[in-house]
């Protein structure tokens, strides 16, 4: 008998202002976006959290002493099914849509959206890589707004 695999994306709120509509829309979404990239899911945590506990995370676990919106770290074994942290700095994507005059639920559904293209194995390092991310990002919004 076929072992089932298991996929499931969950939501946790460190902060209490944001109230996040359409979960399970935006949960079978994600996961959709792993299988039209090719990658295999296991599990993603995202956690909403503040510009202060993500600062801690990143001198933490990365050594960086910035304000930055979101980290993804990937968990799982190398060839294994993703599995996976998004923290997103809730504070940090408000801002960046004030000065992005954007909407503040589409920078954060693009900043949700680009935490599972890091874990697909995009990178936003170099000039190209961040053209090509940033294409993805469209993509996905124009699919999940329309």
């Amino acid at each position: 008998m076929p072992v089932k695999r298991i996929e499931f994306i969950e939501f946790h709120f460190e902060i209490k202002t944001l109230s996040l509509k359409d979960r399970q829309k935006l949960k079978a979404f994600i996961l959709s976006i792993f299988k039209k990239e090719g990658t295999l899911v296991s599990s993603v945590n995202y956690i909403f959290c503040s510009d202060r506990q993500l600062l801690k995370i990143n001198q933490d676990f990365l050594r960086h002493d910035y304000y930055t919106d979101i980290l993804t770290f990937e968990l799982a074994k190398k060839g294994a099914p993703v599995k996976g942290e998004v923290y997103v700095s809730v504070d940090r994507v408000r801002d960046n849509a004030r000065i992005l005059n954007q909407f503040f639920y589409q920078e954060l559904h693009r900043v949700i959206f680009h935490g599972a293209l890091h874990l697909c194995g995009y990178r936003d390092k170099s000039k190209k890589e961040k053209i090509a991310m940033r294409a993805k990002e469209d993509l996905y919004l124009l699919r999940y707004f329309k």
